[in-house]
């Protein structure tokens, strides 16, 4: 049966981020399945044609009182019409404390609303100051109104279910549906070799980074990189993706020797990244708490064939020890996930083997297929939990 679907996001395409290429992405889908999709974004100043089959609208604002008026006005309040909040706390203005939208939407849209959690609130400790605590409060109260109000809650990690029941008591279900790759995989054997032979001319290995250089995740790549490459002489790196340029720069002061063996891309559009990632004989992607579901940049590799070294961690599902279609140590053992680069470096077969298991573990569980079916199913009344 044929849906009308309103995604309400914080971002979204020319805008660079990666809810906003899963925002569209799933859009997309769901058009290809007969449905009808508008999208509530913010205005951009890009965005002057839009003609697809995607009924783009641009708010006002950033989701203040205006766009709200907006949306009251033009979604359509249709028994088939549902409303799907791309949620990340951060993405909607307000300093990440937009009140007012969680109280509209649950309000105004509690019948037909459903949430998908990127994120859920930002975290509290006393080690933090009292605005970032502030801040975290505020955040857990927004996503408390949500899922209190939501008739569908779902997650990208089962991570954040205990955390959403803690903080809102909801007794809803909560439907776990891992993100997609958000970079279509590009067949260009040609455009490969000729970054294969930019990066590693005289034919030596590379190991690919792909997705977040903020602080977060600084220290431990870093020091995952560079004992990398201090192990084997003949391995370059290649850093894909927005921001690479200027990590690469931050790490070549710390580790000058490097200079010659790393590189970066920069920011590209999706068909440079996917032919970048297939020119790499393996991928190296740090995660402070573990490898999740909710990370595209691991969903990319996989999607790719790629054989990974990753790390496990608190926040990390059981499917990343039980598939074996990653190579795993604890984020906390940087000695060991130096070991396993090492390693993959030097065993062909143990690449191929990961290589084919990441791309089977990504067609069995991740694909956006079975994406748009758990959402179709959810919103029909079936059960559309993801297979775990």
């Amino acid at each position: 049966m044929a849906q009308v679907w309103h995604l309400i996001t914080g971002e979204y395409p020319p805008a660079i981020g990666g809810v906003g290429d899963y925002t569209r992405l799933i859009g997309e889908a769901l058009s290809r399945c007969g449905d009808e999709v508008h999208v509530w974004a913010p205005a951009n100043s890009s965005s002057t044609n839009e003609a697809g089959p995607i009924r783009v609208h641009r708010v006002p604002g950033k989701f203040g009182p205006r766009a709200m008026l907006a949306m009251e006005r033009g979604i359509d309040r249709g028994s088939k019409s549902q409303v799907l909040v791309q949620y990340v706390p951060h993405a909607f203005g307000w300093k990440a404390m937009n009140v007012p939208l969680c109280i509209w939407l649950a309000s105004r849209q509690r019948a037909r609303l459903g949430v998908m959690f990127h994120e859920v609130a930002y975290p509290m400790s006393r080690a933090q100051s009292v605005r970032h605590n502030f801040l975290g409060l505020v955040t857990s109260a927004m996503a408390a109104i949500l899922a209190r109000s939501a008739r569908r809650i779902f997650v990208t990690t089962p991570a954040w279910e205990p955390m959403l029941r803690s903080i809102s008591r909801t007794r809803q279900p909560i439907q776990w549906i891992p993100i997609f790759s958000n970079i279509p995989v590009v067949e260009d054997e040609a455009g490969t070799n000729a970054i294969r032979r930019r990066i590693a001319p005289n034919g030596g290995m590379i190991a690919g980074h792909f997705g977040a250089y903020g602080p977060f995740y600084a220290a431990g790549t870093t020091a995952l990189l560079a004992a990398g490459l201090a192990q084997d002489a003949a391995l370059s790196v290649l850093l894909i993706g927005n921001g690479g340029t200027e990590f690469r720069a931050r790490m070549i002061e710390r580790h000058p020797a490097l200079a010659n063996r790393l590189h970066a891309t920069g920011a590209l559009a999706s068909a440079e990244v996917s032919r970048s990632i297939a020119a790499c004989d393996l991928m190296i992607q740090y995660y402070p708490h573990g490898v999740t579901t909710r990370q595209g940049s691991c969903m990319a590799p996989l999607e790719h064939g790629r054989p990974m070294v990753t790390t496990s961690g608190p926040l990390s599902e059981p499917l990343w020890q039980e598939s074996r279609a990653v190579a795993l140590a604890p984020a906390n053992d940087l000695p060991a996930l130096a070991a396993l680069v090492h390693r993959l470096v030097g065993d062909g077969d143990e690449r191929q083997r990961l290589g084919a298991a990441a791309r089977d573990l990504y067609d069995r569980r991740f694909d956006i297929r079975h994406t748009v079916a758990a959402l179709r199913a959810s919103f029909n009344g079936a059960d559309g939990r993801a297979t775990r």
